[in-house]
């Protein structure tokens, strides 16, 4: 069994007899294959895959890890320079070479996959505006995220773009129903994204695409689950999203999820895992290269 490292607490913790399983499941045979590559007695969350096909890494404690993909050595930290209070919505650069940070400060940030001191890529405002990091875009050039703005009765959850190396946001979305998890396909033409724009339910959250512009919008989804994070495979096949109970509001922990499967215009949906999770599953697109795995986080109850 793999050394367990000393991740530090913030944030959620988990309940007694509970652990956090960090998985790799082969999703693309039919007898449900999956390895466990790591047990923790503390919150892990939003497991990325390294374009070479052997790193995972991942949330845990505000802090950002890697493990080899078999489990077998202990995880390394990733140092992040000053910053120790990062949340679950990271991405990596198509090269591997730059992972991008989202921070409870509310800004982006940009640092070497090798570690160091970060780069703020994300623009200071007027009024609250807290950003949310989910996509990149094929070439790298442009981060999509989700931004809070306002606070109280006027919080407004929007998509915007912004350039990876900083610049000026770019609204796509403008209304008061909230929106999430922005992620490109992976040829570019494309922007999926989970939303209640569509629903007269609070938290009935159905899966979008849109174009990069923010035009041509299309619903993909239309069930009474609630439904987040659509993750396209590299192969542009595919995508894997996470679905939560009817009558869910947001995207919560310790609900009884599944991990559902559908081609990118959204029908041949099927099961593919069934499990104690939510929050810290599945945030950030967690595909291999190969685009017959896929990573994700459960936390199970007992032994």
């Amino acid at each position: 069994m793999t050394p367990k490292p000393d991740f530090a607490r913030q944030g959620r913790e988990l309940a007694p007899n509970q652990t956090s399983q960090l998985i790799v499941i082969v999703i693309d045979i039919e007898t449900g294959e999956q390895t466990i590559v790591l047990t923790a007695d503390e919150i892990i969350e939003a497991p990325n895959w390294t374009p070479d096909g052997e790193t995972l890494i991942f949330n845990a404690g505000g802090e950002i890890w890697r493990i080899d993909v078999e489990g077998i050595t202990v995880p390394e930290r990733i140092d992040t320079g000053r910053l120790h209070d990062l949340n679950n919505d990271h991405v990596l650069s198509p090269d591997g070479q730059t992972l991008y940070l989202s921070s409870n400060d509310g800004h982006l940030y940009s640092v070497p996959v090798t570690g160091g001191e970060p780069v703020r890529v994300s623009n200071n405002h007027d009024t609250p505006f807290h950003y949310y990091l989910h996509g990149i875009s094929p070439d790298g050039e442009t981060l999509a995220y989700v931004a809070v703005e306002g606070t109280g009765e006027s919080r407004r959850i929007n998509i915007f773009t912004i350039p990876a190396k900083g610049g000026p946001d770019t609204r796509l979305t403008d209304l008061a129903k909230p929106h999430d998890g922005p992620e490109y396909s992976p040829d570019g033409k494309w922007i999926y994204f989970g939303s209640e724009r569509a629903s007269e339910l609070p938290g009935h959250s159905q899966l979008f695409r849109m174009r990069p512009d923010g035009s041509g919008a299309e619903q993909l989804t239309f069930d009474e689950r609630v439904n987040w994070f659509p993750h396209p495979s590299p192969d542009g096949s595919q995508v894997v999203y996470l679905s939560y109970p009817p009558g869910t509001l947001g995207h919560p922990p310790d609900k009884p999820v599944i991990l559902r499967l559908m081609t990118p215009d959204g029908r041949n949906i099927r099961d593919i895992a069934a499990f104690n999770g939510g929050q810290g599953t599945i945030n950030v697109n967690s595909w291999a290269p190969d685009s017959r795995r896929f990573a994700y986080v459960a936390y199970p109850f007992g032994s």
